[in-house]
C-alpha cells in the first residue's frame, strides 16, 4: 500500500506545559516543572535540561540522587522533552538550555556549529555518552503475529509504528538496525535501502515526532509491532502495559551524548550534573530505568537484565555519524530521506 496514508501522530497523552522563555515549542514538547535538587537554605540556581523524550524515567532517579550530593545542594532544574531533533533545533534557534542529554550525536553537533557546545564535549573516556540501549521490537502481550526478526515486520498485514526521523532520534536508530543487518554494515547499500523502502511505504502508517509519542501512539492501539529503544519498551512492560519486547539476533547500539551549553545561564552547575551522570551511582541509576550503563562494572552487575545480541552493529560499521547522516537523512538528497519524501506524497 502506498504511504499516502502516513501521517503525523501525536500522542494523546503527552503533557504539553508552558516554558516560559522557551523558544519554538511544538507538540513533541514534554515540559516538566523546576525540580528542586535539594530543600537547602540557599539557592545554587537552575539547571535547565533539554533531552529527546524517552530517558526523563532515568531523570526521575538521577536527579533526586543528586539532591543528595554535595554538588546538588540548592540546585533546581527545569526539563523538557521531545524529538531529540526538535530539541536541538530548538536549543540552536535560542531556546535557554543549559544541559542537553540527546538521542545522537548530530543533533550535538548541530550546537557545536553554533558555537554552543565546546568542541571538545566527547574527548572523555566515554565520548560524551552517558548511557545508551539497543533498537528493538515492542509487540502485542503474547506475541499474536509471531514477530521475531526483521523480516517478520514484512508479512502481509503486519503494521508497524516507527517516530518521523527528521523529528526523531530514535527513528534513525530504528531505521539504521535492519539497514545495517541486511546491507551487511553497509557493505551492501541496495539491500538495505530495499528493506528500508519496503518497510516504510508497505507497513509504516504513522509518523509520531518522538519515541514517546510512538509509544502512546502504540499503546492506544495502533499498528502490530513498535520499532523502539529497549529502554523505552522495558519501561512500558514494568509500567504494566500489555506488550512485550523482541529482540532481533542482529541490531543496532544506541549511544546517547550528553553535554554541557557554555553559554547557559548556570555553566558551573551544569558541569557538575554533567559528571555526576558517570559516577557508578548515577550509572546504578540509569541501568535501573532500563538504559545500559557505559560503567563496564556497573554494566556487568546488569548483564542478565541487557543480553547481547548475536550482533550488534554500530554507527562506526556504517562509517560513523558524519557519513551516515549525510547519504541516509540528509533532506533532498540522503536516500532515506527520499523514500520517506516519496512515502508522504
Amino acid at each position: 500500500m502506498h504511504m499516502t496514508r502516513l501521517t503525523a501522530a501525536a500522542g494523546a497523552g503527552a503533557v504539553v506545559l508552558a516554558l516560559a522563555a522557551c523558544a519554538g515549542g511544538g507538540a513533541s514538547d514534554s515540559v516538566a516543572p523546576a525540580a528542586q535538587a535539594k530543600p537547602a537554605g540557599r539557592s545554587a540556581g537552575t539547571v535547565s535540561i533539554y533531552a529527546y523524550s524517552v530517558p526523563k524515567a532515568g531523570f526521575d532517579k538521577v536527579i533526586p540522587a543528586y539532591a543528595k550530593t554535595t554538588g546538588g545542594e540548592g540546585v533546581t532544574f527545569q526539563q523538557s522533552y521531545g524529538g531529540s531533533g526538535d530539541q536541538s533545533r530548538k536549543v540552536a534557534a535560542g531556546a535557554p538550555a543549559d544541559f542537553v542529554l540527546f538521542s545522537l550525536e548530530p543533533d550535538v553537533t548541530r550546537l557545536v556549529d553554533a558555537g554552543l557546545v565546546d568542541p571538545s564535549w566527547n574527548s572523555d573516556e566515554h565520548k560524551g555518552i552517558a548511557m545508551g540501549s539497543v533498537v528493538t521490537i515492542v509487540v502485542r502481550k503474547g506475541n499474536p503475529k509471531g514477530i521475531k526478526d526483521w523480516d517478520d515486520l514484512l508479512r502481509p498485514g503486519v503494521e508497524v509504528v516507527t517516530p518521523n526521523p527528521f523529528s526523531s532520534g530514535g527513528a534513525k536508530w530504528n531505521l539504521l538496525a535492519p539497514y545495517a543487518v541486511k546491507s551487511e554494515g553497509g557493505q551492501n547499500q541496495a539491500a538495505g535501502l530495499t528493506y528500508v523502502e519496503k518497510l516504510v511505504t508497505g507497513h509504516v502508517k504513522v509518523q509520531p515526532k518522538s519515541a514517546r509519542e510512538a509509544t502512546e501512539t502504540f499503546l492506544q492501539g495502533t499498528g502490530d509491532a513498535l520499532l523502539s529503544y529497549e529502554a523505552e519498551a522495558l519501561f512500558a512492560e514494568r509500567a504494566g502495559d500489555p506488550v512485550e519486547h523482541v529482540t532481533p539476533p542482529q541490531t543496532f547500539k544506541i549511544e546517547n551524548p550528553i553535554a554541557v551549553i557554555r553559554t547557559g545561564r548556570n555553566v558551573k552547575a551544569a558541569q557538575a550534573f554533567r559528571d555526576f551522570n558517570f559516577t557508578p551511582e548515577a550509572q546504578e541509576l540509569w541501568a535501573q530505568a532500563g538504559f545500559r550503563p557505559v560503567d563496564q562494572t556497573v554494566a556487568a552487575k546488569h548483564s542478565s537484565e541487557f543480553p547481547a545480541p548475536q550482533k550488534l552493529w554500530t554507527i562506526d560499521d556504517l562509517g560513523g555519524w558524519k557519513k551516515v547522516d549525510g547519504t541516509l537523512f540528509k533532506k533532498e538528497t540522503g536516500s532515506i530521506a527520499v523514500i520517506y519524501d516519496r512515502a508522504t506524497r
